[in-house]
């Protein structure tokens, strides 16, 4: 057994570098992610060690980089495209909407797009307008692409491989304010599990939070200060926002009669929509209150100096814990 401590940052490097040094048609590029190594150095030493033909420093142009990715999926190989920012890759869309998310459908499976685009998103790094962004909504709404999100360490590890391995193209987020932010042990001879599947990661008898990337630790720190009244909180990391893996979902909505959903994008049509919806229709007759939701508010992402004001925090998760239980 090989264990090591590491934070998500390192584990994603660890991931990348693991993919490249199984598969030679694995290739990385965008914006400094070569020689720099990324603005948050996680694609540190890659370029250096795979050099500039599998490491490429594109220029500042995410239709051009998604676009030529395209190409470059058609011709066998496996591109992992770094969106330097969330805010940054409205370029994009149109070749992520129109080009890699209808190919495969488009050719009745004969090109498929094995592509990974990952974008760090979501706020709490005191950043400029276009920096803090969850656009995972307007993804997950598009047919012919798959959406994860990871929340810690171990998970960036096994499943930036695992996204890298599928042979359709994955929207990869990963939450820019836990890059650095927390340790984890990792276990690289462990089986993980399987790419698009949601996890029970506290358990609960009273009432269930599903959260992903950077708010599964707001969730499990509501949790930790809810067993101090007395109540226990179930929480799941979703995950996989497209497809949705309702089964743990469901289950645990069965058990314990009350749900609420906290993602950092604003609530009106986000992801806690749908999964309110599918929870609502599915457990209906289980269900002691209604599915609550706790995101951001319904504004652009505001100045860095009030984003604490807008994000979720335990607070909001908690007063949504007590509302369910007024039912």
């Amino acid at each position: 057994m090989s264990t090591s401590r590491i934070t998500l940052a390192k584990g994603l490097n660890m991931g990348l570098r693991k993919a490249m040094e199984d598969d030679p048609k694995v290739l990385l590029m965008g914006e400094d992610v070569g020689k720099l190594g990324g603005v948050f150095r996680i694609t540190d030493g890659l370029q250096k060690d795979f050099g500039e033909d599998r490491v490429i420093d594109s220029p500042l142009a995410e239709s051009g980089i998604v676009g030529t990715a395209v190409g470059m999926a058609l011709r066998g190989y496996r591109p992992v495209v770094e969106i330097q920012f969330d805010g940054f890759v409205y370029p994009a869309y149109d070749q992520i909407v129109c080009q890699v998310a209808k190919m495969s459908y488009r050719s009745k499976g004969r090109s498929p797009m094995p592509m990974v685009i990952r974008i760090p998103f979501g706020g709490g790094i005191g950043a400029v307008e276009h920096h803090s962004e969850s656009p995972e909504a307007q993804f997950a709404h598009t047919p012919g692409l798959k959406v994860v999100a990871c929340s810690n360490p171990v998970d960036g590890y096994w499943m930036i491989q695992q996204a890298i391995a599928s042979d359709d193209p994955v929207i990869f987020l990963e939450p820019k304010r836990q890059y650095h932010a927390d340790k984890a042990d990792l276990d690289d001879t462990a089986r993980p599990d399987p790419l698009f599947t949601s996890r029970v990661v506290r358990a609960g008898t009273d009432l269930t939070v599903l959260a992903y990337g950077p708010t599964v630790k707001t969730a499990l720190a509501a949790a930790e200060a809810a067993a101090t009244e007395g109540r226990s909180v179930e929480v799941i990391d979703l995950r996989t926002l497209s497809p949705l893996d309702m089964g743990p979902v469901l289950d645990s909505v069965r058990r314990t009669g009350r749900a609420v959903i906290t993602h950092e994008a604003h609530v009106n049509l986000g992801i806690g929509a749908e999964v309110a919806a599918r929870v609502t229709e599915h457990c209906f007759y289980s269900l002691e209150a209604p599915v609550l939701r706790v995101g951001g508010f319904d504004t652009p992402y505001p100045a860095s100096r009030i984003e604490e004001e807008y994000l979720p925090d335990l607070d909001r998760v908690l007063d949504a814990v007590d509302r369910s239980f007024e039912f």
